[in-house]
């Protein structure tokens, strides 16, 4: 079995290779050092040098020594194509592989098992003398809110949703409506697919409406792909979809923007001065806090924002808002009286 520093020795070099572009002039010693620095392997100049020298004896590299400093490359008509993955793949594809596994069709995240397991793999086995390996073990993504456990989803149901939304064919399902607490029979055109959280969303329209809603993934009973093609593909664009704050969530399909304006005490202040509420938001200081103004989404998900915040923060206008958020506050209180 080859030593640990034999194998290390073997990766280097082999992302040496990967490094080598395919024309003169060619890229330098000192170039490549650079390189592999950022890959987690430090070497020297000198070392760099000896293993392109080995490396010419087994691969059609050439040097171009026409003036210093010297490029190496790939001789005219060689074949640079290079079986396995670089350090860098694999450190993308594990950071990638967890977000990956909502958003991709399920036929091609099955071909890409393979390439995620590989991934791992070379990491483990460099991560010992390789620190670039050890990054992922480094950083994370976590969400700022409660950390719920992700629903239980119908891995079938997910296929022929991928499905459907892959071939732009319409679906048809069995569909739990939280709203109503009833299982509805539905044929929908699938839009797309969004992953909010720890519950992923496929936006669709359902025969005969035109108008796009989420249907939650987790709620779908059954799934069955049909022939006919999905309509309103033409007309819907995720992108402008998204910017109208759907995903905020409102009593109607059309959430209004409103101005909102607010006391806030110091500490929410100085939290907000960071990451504003808006591009137009503005704090006016006050002796005993901030007044805040800000343009926003009268949204579900702006009350119960408004509603975390306790009292470091009190609606002042509009007026609907201020007694909305009054009133569901009056009753939480009812409820915590004893």
């Amino acid at each position: 079995m080859p030593s640990a520093s034999t194998h290390s020795a073997l990766n280097r070099q082999w992302e040496l290779l990967q490094q080598l572009p395919s024309h003169p002039p060619g890229i330098t010693c000192a170039e490549l050092v650079a390189r592999l620095s950022s890959m987690g392997y430090l070497v020297s100049k000198r070392t760099v040098e000896r293993d392109l020298a080995d490396l010419s004896r087994q691969f059609p590299l050439q040097c171009n020594d026409k003036g210093q400093p010297y490029g190496w490359y790939w001789a005219a008509g060689a074949s640079v194509e290079l079986p396995g993955m670089s350090i860098s793949e694999a450190l993308n594809l594990a950071l990638i592989e967890d977000s990956l596994r909502s958003l991709l069709p399920s036929p091609m995240l099955k071909a890409l098992a393979p390439r995620f397991s590989h991934a791992r793999a070379k990491l483990e086995n460099q991560a010992p003398g390789n620190c670039t390996a050890r990054w992922a073990d480094k950083v994370a993504n976590i969400s700022p809110s409660l950390n719920l456990i992700p629903p239980a989803i119908n891995d079938r149901v997910v296929e022929v949703l991928h499905e459907a939304l892959l071939n732009e064919r319409q679906v048809r399902c069995s569909y739990y409506s939280a709203h109503n607490d009833r299982v509805r029979e539905l044929t929908l055109n699938p839009l797309a697919i969004v992953q909010r959280g720890q519950v992923s969303y496929l936006i669709g329209t359902a025969v005969p409406y035109s108008d796009a809603r989420q249907y939650a993934l987790h709620r779908f009973r059954e799934a069955h792909l049909l022939q006919a093609p999905a309509e309103h593909l033409d007309t819907f664009r995720l992108d402008d979809y998204l910017a109208t704050d759907a995903f905020q969530f409102g009593s109607s399909q059309t959430i209004e923007r409103i101005q909102l304006t607010a006391w806030i005490d110091n500490g929410l202040a100085r939290v907000l001065s960071e990451t504003p509420l808006s591009t137009d938001m503005r704090l006016e200081p006050l002796e005993d806090g901030y007044r805040l103004y800000s343009t926003v989404s009268d949204s579900w998900q702006l009350q119960w924002w408004l509603m975390s915040l306790g009292d470091s923060l009190t609606v002042e206008a509009p007026d609907e808002l201020r007694f909305r958020i009054a009133d569901k506050l009056r009753k939480a209180l009812n409820r915590y009286e004893l």
